[in-house]
């Protein structure tokens, strides 16, 4: 949006607003007309007061709107804040695959360029460095949309739309993570179709994956139980197939299944998925990341920990925990470890546990304070313990409350 002159800047935040012309003209104290010459350009704005005063109206930062880059708290520095959200939407809004029937498009880096972009994006995330990866994001989105439509009638096709497909599953997690679940949805989607395009069964199944857990995120979980546990059938390692991408990806979707089973209290399917992930990570043999997963026998025993926490059964979660292979566990990449203190923090919350509960908070970030930091699921539970802390909450927790914004 850099290049977009300012009254077209005015013009997109209106829409994300959802304001019409005449709202937007009334808060201002202008008139429709006065509103329409600005986003047209028709009439120039060049008082800084006017600017600041749209600005507040619109709710984004001055700089914005003045296409310049936005000065950061650094609180924030670590966390995707929504201008950074903005950028991944806009990014997610272009639709250059269809220009690309009617005009050349302009520029693509190259495939092996772009490998060694998304592989990096890969362990950005994996390594919960989410507001590095949310910088990265917008520019890698457009890169490689534009790969996918260069390459669209060339022998390179299916190489391009796996790219694209895998920066499309990036972002649906990272959104996902700091509550922007719809979005987190409409990427993954994207990634289906693109998924089919690149011929690739176990991409398009880690897609299916990633709008499973953004369809429990988004509260439907129902729709998220069966397209985990339909495409897990469709995937299911035979004889013949039964590679460790494979059984990963399988295993991960039976994953994805139990916890939405959990969140709506079906116990005897979070058992029986559990069971069928357990039985493909001993076939699987160890911990592996194919395909970006990190599945492996560890990863089911987490799972097993947070399934109960959305079951209510704290007790269960915290003596599973209990029993973790620790070598196993720290071999885990930082995202994973510290999701499962995150969990585990919760576990401590209903079995009255508050000391413990802050603890594995502060655990986990020491460990990766991104995931921490910027989850709100996170500020829920940290809110939890100081609201059942009886006294003055510990030091340390104090500090990451106020870090945090959280209200001691």
């Amino acid at each position: 949006m850099d290049e977009l002159p300012i009254g077209r800047r005015v013009a997109y935040w209106r829409g994300r607003r959802k304001m019409s012309q005449q709202v937007f003209a009334d808060r201002l104290g202008k008139s429709k007309s006065w509103v329409d010459k600005v986003e047209r350009g028709v009439r120039r704005l060049d008082k800084f007061s006017v600017v600041y005063e749209i600005a507040d109206v619109l709710q984004v930062d001055v700089q914005l709107l003045l296409g310049k880059d936005v000065e950061r708290r650094p609180e924030t520095q670590n966390c995707i804040d929504q201008v950074e959200v903005e950028e991944i939407r806009a990014a997610l809004e272009r639709y250059d695959q269809m220009s690309a029937f009617f005009q050349a498009v302009p520029h693509s880096p190259p495939l092996p360029e772009m490998r060694k972009a998304v592989s990096h994006a890969w362990l950005t995330y994996q390594h919960a460095k989410y507001g590095v990866l949310a910088r990265t994001l917008p520019k890698l989105l457009r890169d490689a949309q534009a790969a996918d439509s260069v390459h669209a009638s060339t022998p390179e096709a299916p190489a391009a739309a796996h790219l694209l497909g895998q920066v499309y599953q990036i972002a649906s997690s990272a959104l996902r993570k700091v509550g922007e679940h719809e979005l987190s949805w409409l990427a993954a989607d994207r990634s289906i179709a693109v998924s089919q395009r690149a011929g690739d069964q176990l991409l398009a199944g880690l897609a299916s994956y990633r709008v499973g857990s953004a369809l429990r995120a988004l509260g439907r979980v129902r729709p998220a139980l069966e397209v985990s546990v339909n495409i897990a059938n469709r995937l299911a390692p035979s004889r013949e197939l039964a590679g460790g991408d494979r059984l990963s990806v399988y295993g991960m979707l039976l994953l994805n299944g139990a916890m939405a089973a959990a969140r709506i209290g079906d116990s005897a399917t979070v058992r029986d998925l559990l069971r069928g992930a357990e039985q493909a990570s001993v076939e699987l043999g160890g911990d592996y990341n194919h395909y970006w997963t990190s599945f492996g026998p560890t990863n089911v025993q987490l799972h097993r920990c947070a399934t109960a926490v959305e079951l209510g059964d704290g007790r269960t979660a915290v003596e599973t925990h209990e029993k973790i292979d620790q070598v196993g566990f720290n071999a885990l990449l930082p995202e994973r470890r510290a999701h499962h203190y995150l969990d585990i923090a919760r576990g401590y919350t209903q079995i009255g546990n508050i000391d413990k509960a802050s603890e594995m908070l502060l655990e986990g970030d020491r460990l990766a304070p991104s995931e921490i930091r910027c989850r709100p699921l996170a500020h829920e539970v940290l809110s939890d313990v100081l609201r059942r802390t009886r006294g003055t909450p510990p030091a340390p927790i104090a500090e990451l409350a106020e870090q945090m914004g959280v209200g001691v």
